[in-house]
């Protein structure tokens, strides 16, 4: 198990039990985890000293952190991480891979976004060999939904939009979009019990950039249209609002309000950089999980 989300996931079993005065069992029913694991947690928190007569500074800082940004965006859960790693987002990425590992069950259908973060969810992804979870593109662009037989998903079944990203033309987008292939696929996403979704910043650093869906002149025209990031395509205000973008009208995706119809959508972003996005990003109100690092979940705070 990842280091980092049992740390987080231990801090949020400690602050339940000892400042929300929480029981056993209420917290295991908060966090979807058995009344056992509390239990082990907490006896793990007390042999690391991080509970004596009070809550050690670090523990206390990263539930603050955590209250506030469930407070500010009505959000139902968040995983921190440390932000001391070279490459932020392998590790939300793995932090994600182990909250997903925690919470799905056998047959769980799971909606996977697109990115570069995603891919890396499911090459960190492990899980019994008998689990048999299908994940569900919400975009084209199929080359981010393969599933690697390096990860632990061998028995997975992926259902891919059978399109690209970007159409050529508005009408393009609506025929594919039109294609019971397509159809078929995108309906699925209704099964699902978890979304898992990246969070895209506008610069040139960006997925649809790398990939050559966009060009960096392209996401300079959507800057000066007031966009800060973007979830699945959709180019969003600094207040979470999607722009009238043309590019919009290109899209093979899911626009945030269908989103907002799903039970658990997880955001997964990291980095300083990210943090206005990531903040507009929760405006939007269809995400109510958030993993990201304690860094960058300062800053969207300091917005």
């Amino acid at each position: 198990m990842s280091i980092d989300y049992e740390h987080s996931l231990m801090i949020k079993v400690i602050w339940c039990y000892y400042i929300e005065d929480m029981t056993q069992q209420a917290i295991a029913d908060r966090l979807g985890i058995s009344r056992m694991r509390v239990i082990k947690l907490l006896d793990k928190g007390r042999e690391k000293k991080m509970v004596q007569f009070n809550i050690s500074a670090e523990a206390y800082q990263q539930a603050e952190i955590t209250h506030k940004l469930e407070e500010r965006y009505s959000l139902k859960e968040i995983v921190l991480v440390p932000s001391i790693s070279n490459d932020i987002n392998e590790t939300v990425a793995r932090a994600a891979a182990m909250y997903l590992g925690e919470h799905l069950s056998n047959g769980a259908f799971i909606n996977v976004g697109f990115g570069d973060t995603m891919s890396r969810i499911l090459r960190n992804l492990h899980l019994p060999d008998d689990s048999k979870i299908s994940f569900v593109s919400l975009t084209g662009g199929v080359k981010h939904y393969a599933i690697s037989s390096e990860g632990g998903i061998s028995n997975a079944t992926g259902y891919i939009v059978p399109a690209p990203f970007i159409a050529s033309t508005p009408e393009m987008a609506t025929a594919i979009k039109d294609e019971p292939s397509v159809k078929d696929v995108l309906n699925l996403s209704s099964l699902a019990s978890y979304t898992i979704v990246g969070v895209g910043g506008v610069t040139e650093k960006a997925t649809v950039v790398k990939e050559g869906n966009m060009t960096a002149n392209d996401l300079l025209r959507l800057k000066a249209e007031s966009a800060v990031g973007d979830i699945l395509g959709y180019f969003i205000d600094k207040e979470g609002r999607v722009l009238d973008a043309v590019i919009h009208k290109h899209l093979i995706s899911t626009p945030p309000n269908a989103l907002a119809e799903f039970p658990n959508v997880i955001a997964v972003a990291g980095g300083v950089e990210k943090a206005e996005a990531i903040d507009a990003a929760l405006k939007t109100g269809c995400i109510n999980i958030l993993i990201t690092d304690e860094e960058t979940a300062k800053a969207v705070l300091d917005i």
